[in-house]
C-alpha cells in the first residue's frame, strides 16, 4: 500500500489531452488505477481511472461533495484561487451535496422529475425531432449539431423547465463558458450573468406559476419543506445546463460513431430495435461527461493500492473507467451490442444522474428518426476529425454532414 505523505510524482496533463485522452490513460494504467495529476490550468488532484476503483469511489461517503468545503479547498490549492468554473452559489445543488442534505434535495426534485413525467415526453420529443428533420429536407450539407443535436435537448429542457426558448443562445453560451472554465475568461462575471437570469426567471414563476418543473419546485412539498431561494438558483442551473449539454454531446458523439462505421449504421437503420443497446455503447465509449465532478476526502481513503489523505481533491474519470481493458478489451461494434455494456457514464451511487432516462430517450429518438430519414447520411469530409472541447465535457462544436 502506497501512503502519500510527501512529494510524489505528478502526471502533467497537456492541452493535447482533450484530443486523445486515451493516449494518456494507456500510459497511466501501467502506474496503477489511482494517481496524482496536474491539470493544464495548474490544479493538482488525485485521479481514479480503474473501473472497480471508480465505481467504489463514486459510492464512498468519504469522497465528499459538500460545495462549501470543496470551494475552500479549491481556493487553497488552485494556482489562481479559482478552478471550479461557476460560482459557489450556482454550484450549490444536489450534485454537490452529501447525505442527508442530498437526500432532501433529491427528494424535492424527484417529486417533479418523475419517470412518468419523462416517459410522457416521448410523443413531444418525437414531434420536435420530426420537425427539426423536416427542415433539413432538400438540403445537401448541414452541421448536424446546429441542426439537431443542440436544438432538440434545448427545446425539450426549455419546455420541461418553463424556460423561454428564445433565451437559448444566452444560457448556452454561459453554460459552455462555465463548464469549460476557460482561465482567460471572467468566470465571476459570467456566473453573475447566469445568476441574474435565473433569479429573474424564478421571480417571474413565483408571481405567475405554470405547470412546468421550476414552478413545481417553487411550491411547497407535501411535508412543508421547500427549496430556499439560493437552492432554487443552484437547482435551476444544474437542471438547465445538465439537461441540454449532456444530451447534445451524447447525440453528436453517437452520430459521429455511426458515420465512422457505415456497416453498423446501415444495420441499425434496418434493425432500429438495436438502437437502445447501441446508445449504451455510445455512452460507454464516448460518453458526454469525461470526468465526474470534483470530490474531496473527508478522511484517509485507501483505494487501488494507494492511501489518499484527508482533505485531498479527487476526480473520477468516467471515460477511463469505461475503457478499463479488464472489462472492455474487445468492444463490439454498434450494431453488434447484445446487451447493455457495463459503464459509469451516468455515474453511480447516490449522485447517479437523475436525468439519465431523459438523455437516453432523446438519443434513441434522434438516432432512430435520423437514420430512417437520411439513408445516404455521411461525413461532409471523410477525413473529418472532431475539434474536441477543451474541458471535461466530452464533445465537439460542429459535425458537418452530407444528407444526399
Amino acid at each position: 500500500m502506497t501512503q502519500f505523505g510527501g512529494p510524489v510524482r505528478e502526471e502533467t496533463i497537456g492541452i493535447d489531452f482533450f484530443d486523445d485522452p486515451h493516449k494518456y490513460y494507456r500510459r497511466w494504467r501501467a502506474k496503477g488505477p489511482v494517481l496524482r495529476v496536474r491539470r493544464p490550468n495548474g490544479l493538482p488532484h488525485w485521479l481514479i481511472i480503474g473501473y472497480d476503483e471508480a465505481r467504489t469511489a463514486l459510492a464512498d461517503p468519504r469522497m465528499r461533495k459538500n460545495v462549501t468545503d470543496l470551494y475552500e479547498i479549491l481556493r487553497r490549492v488552485a494556482p489562481d484561487g479559482r478552478g471550479a468554473g461557476a460560482s459557489e452559489l450556482l454550484n450549490s445543488h444536489m450534485l454537490n451535496s452529501d447525505a442527508p442534505e442530498h437526500t432532501r434535495l433529491r427528494k424535492l426534485v424527484g417529486r417533479e422529475f418523475t419517470g412518468r413525467r419523462v416517459a410522457a415526453l416521448r410523443p413531444r420529443i418525437e414531434h420536435i425531432t420530426k420537425g427539426l428533420l423536416d427542415q433539413l429536407e432538400g438540403r445537401e450539407q448541414v452541421d448536424l449539431i446546429e441542426a439537431l443535436a443542440a436544438p432538440l435537448p434545448v427545446m425539450v429542457i426549455c419546455e420541461l423547465l418553463g424556460v423561454p426558448f428564445d433565451d437559448r443562445e444566452k444560457f448556452q453560451e454561459w453554460s459552455r463558458i462555465l463548464l469549460d472554465a476557460d482561465p482567460d475568461l471572467d468566470m465571476a462575471a459570467v456566473s453573475q450573468q447566469m445568476t441574474d437570469y435565473l433569479t429573474a426567471l424564478l421571480e417571474a414563476k413565483r408571481a405567475a406559476p405554470g405547470d412546468d418543473l421550476l414552478s413545481g419546485l417553487i411550491a411547497d412539498s407535501e411535508d412543508g419543506d421547500r427549496l430556499s431561494t439560493d437552492e432554487l438558483i443552484g437547482m435551476a442551473f444544474l437542471l438547465l445546463v445538465a439537461g441540454h449539454e449532456t444530451s447534445l454531446h451524447l447525440i453528436a458523439n453517437g452520430v459521429y460513431m455511426m458515420l465512422r462505421d457505415r456497416e453498423a449504421m446501415d444495420a441499425l437503420r434496418a434493425h432500429p430495435d438495436r438502437i437502445p443497446a447501441a446508445t449504451e455503447e455510445v455512452l460507454r465509449r464516448f460518453g458526454p461527461v469525461g470526468w465526474a465532478t470534483m470530490r474531496y476526502t473527508s478522511e484517509a481513503v485507501s483505494l487501488g493500492g494507494v492511501t489518499i489523505p484527508a482533505g485531498e481533491l479527487v476526480c473520477v474519470s468516467l471515460d477511463a473507467a469505461n475503457h478499463d481493458p479488464e472489462y472492455n478489451e474487445d468492444p463490439p461494434r454498434l450494431h453488434q451490442v447484445d446487451e447493455s455494456p457495463k459503464h459509469l457514464a451516468f455515474g453511480h451511487g447516490i449522485h447517479f444522474c437523475l436525468g439519465a432516462p431523459l438523455g437516453r430517450l432523446e438519443a434513441n429518438v434522434a438516432f432512430t428518426q435520423l437514420l430512417q430519414r437520411f439513408g445516404d447520411l455521411r461525413l461532409a469530409d471523410p477525413d473529418y476529425f472532431p475539434d474536441w472541447r477543451i474541458g471535461f465535457m466530452r464533445g465537439f462544436g460542429s459535425l458537418p454532414v452530407r444528407l444526399k
